[in-house]
């Protein structure tokens, strides 16, 4: 299945894509949140599905489409897991996966603009394969961890780098900022994608191509991922774990390119779709 949430921020409903059309499941009675996930959501909703067939509600072209899930508990991201990207940024490959957490609230729909925070000077883009989890993860091992997972989705880990990296401490500073990780444009169960680990991604500033790239490049593949930040921390059903970006951040060029107000970025991913943003200042 495919799964999108539709209307207003803070509005959505829940929505599936068949084919290119979408439909409203708002009958099914619940939004793809943490107890929707743990509480075998994806079967119960697939059954829905197929006892509506054809009574379901089609949802209009011009509805905005929101975060394919609700605000999950946590956005767990892996850092410098292309070794391309560790390259461009003078960074040695790590040893071990580099784990941050980006703030639920910088969670937006993948049309959504983006908004610079107030005094940005180095806001970034960062194209990501991103994984949901579909049950409750903790101490799982890399061969469970498959069986954790509830789909997968596209990312956009915006970075305002001079926040990250240049006024001291961790890198959350320049990661959680709002509008800073747009999600979608839906949520795609794990048998409507082929091998994850040979999927193209890809990221366009103002139609010039600056990422292309392909999961079969990760430095830690996503069982690994799963089970590794396992050991750390539960994951809970609905959780985003981020799996990283390839060469091609706008820190990495030279010179260096940021977002501007005005600027278009788009991005994609095998089999996940397209998202598209659009750069506004802060007013």
């Amino acid at each position: 299945m495919k799964l999108i949430r539709f209307g207003r921020p803070g509005q959505e409903k829940p929505g599936i894509l068949l084919g290119e059309q979408r439909f409203d499941v708002s009958a099914f009675g619940e939004d793809y949140h943490e107890a929707f996930f743990a509480n075998d959501g994806l079967r119960r909703l697939a059954d829905f599905v197929r006892a509506q067939a054809g009574d379901l509600p089609p949802v209009a072209a011009t509805e905005r489409l929101g975060p394919p899930v609700a605000r999950p508990s946590k956005i767990l991201c892996v850092g410098l897991n292309y070794a391309d990207h560790a390259r461009e940024i003078g960074a040695p490959p790590p040893p071990e996966p580099v784990l941050f957490l980006k703030a639920t609230t910088a969670l937006m729909g993948p049309f959504d603009n983006i908004v610079l925070p107030k005094n940005s000077v180095k806001t970034d883009w960062e194209v990501e394969l991103a994984v949901v989890i579909g049950r409750r993860a903790s101490y799982v091992s890399e061969a469970e961890a498959p069986d954790y997972i509830a789909g997968y989705t596209v990312h956009n880990d915006l970075s305002e780098r001079a926040f990250q990296l240049e006024r001291g401490g961790t890198w959350d500073k320049g990661k959680g900022c709002d509008t800073f990780a747009p999600l979608g444009p839906f949520l795609a169960t794990p048998d409507e994608l082929g091998d994850i680990h040979n999927l193209r991604l890809w990221l366009a500033v103002n139609g010039q191509r600056r990422q292309d790239g392909t999961t079969a490049n990760l430095l830690f593949r996503i069982p690994f991922l799963i089970a590794y930040a396992s050991q750390f921390m539960t994951l809970l059903p609905g959780d985003v774990v981020s799996t990283g970006t390839p060469a091609g951040v706008g820190m990495g060029l030279t010179p260096p390119v940021y977002l501007r107000p005005g600027d278009v970025v788009e991005l994609g991913i095998d089999g996940l779709g397209v998202a598209r943003q659009e750069v506004k200042a802060h007013s």
